[in-house]
């Protein structure tokens, strides 16, 4: 494949955006999302997606931190805990640091020492991203962290994925692009790059023109694919 670059959807792939849910439900006082939070954080990432949708295919865009909070008021709603703005604070205050699945700091080590250039290429609002980043001490084996506030429009749109050649100067089969979502996976394969799904949930391949390369149950195996 000469690989020589390896980029990667932020949420849900390299970081866990059930975290915030998941923890605050482990908290003082999170009784009553205890019994239901895996049910919110997947209400809340589901609408986040379809609102970052929406919002392309109709013009209106915005930044993800804003598609983000949409998404959590619908869910909170939804669950019958729009009432609780205490709850509500603090899920949004742990989305800045949501934590890293634990195969990726040696996987990206783990590249960086093969030489490969390593970027982050995300929905996500730069200030949302570095404070990811950050939290979960990725800098150091991260070349870049791309978001989508250069071009104005969410993923899957082209655009976005061009973003990755315009800073990296490589051709599409040079690149690795690795996403948890099906449907970014199928579009980064239909642009032109190499693609590695991260299907950790065991879900069917979306039917969609692109498909991806691989189909991977976690992140570990991405060093090795990179350098076949």
């Amino acid at each position: 494949m000469a690989i020589t670059t390896c980029v990667f959807d932020a949420y849900g792939t390299l970081f866990d955006v059930a975290a915030a849910a998941r923890q605050a439900a482990a908290e003082p006082g999170g009784e009553k999302l205890a019994q239901i939070w895996p049910q919110l954080a997947e209400d809340w990432r589901a609408k986040q997606l379809q609102y970052s949708w929406l919002r392309a295919v109709t013009g209106e865009h915005t930044d993800f931190w804003r598609v983000t909070q949409d998404g959590l008021d619908w869910a909170l709603e939804l669950r019958g805990l729009s009432d609780d703005a205490a709850l509500r604070e603090r899920l949004l205050s742990l989305y800045w640091q949501l934590q890293a699945y634990p195969e990726v700091p040696e996987m990206l080590r783990a590249l960086k020492a093969a030489g490969m250039n390593t970027a982050i290429l995300s929905n996500g609002s730069p200030d949302m991203l570095q404070g990811a980043v950050q939290s979960a001490s990725l800098a150091d084996v991260l070349d870049d962290v791309l978001s989508v506030e250069s071009v104005g429009v969410f993923k899957p749109a082209p655009q976005v994925y061009d973003m990755v050649l315009q800073r990296f100067g490589v051709a599409k089969h040079h690149v690795l692009f690795v996403s948890s979502n099906g449907w970014d996976a199928a579009a980064a394969a239909s642009y032109g790059f190499v693609t590695a799904w991260v299907n950790r949930a065991g879900l069917p391949v979306d039917r969609l023109p692109g498909q991806p390369n691989f189909v991977l149950q976690d992140l570990s195996a991405i060093p090795t694919l990179a350098g076949q």
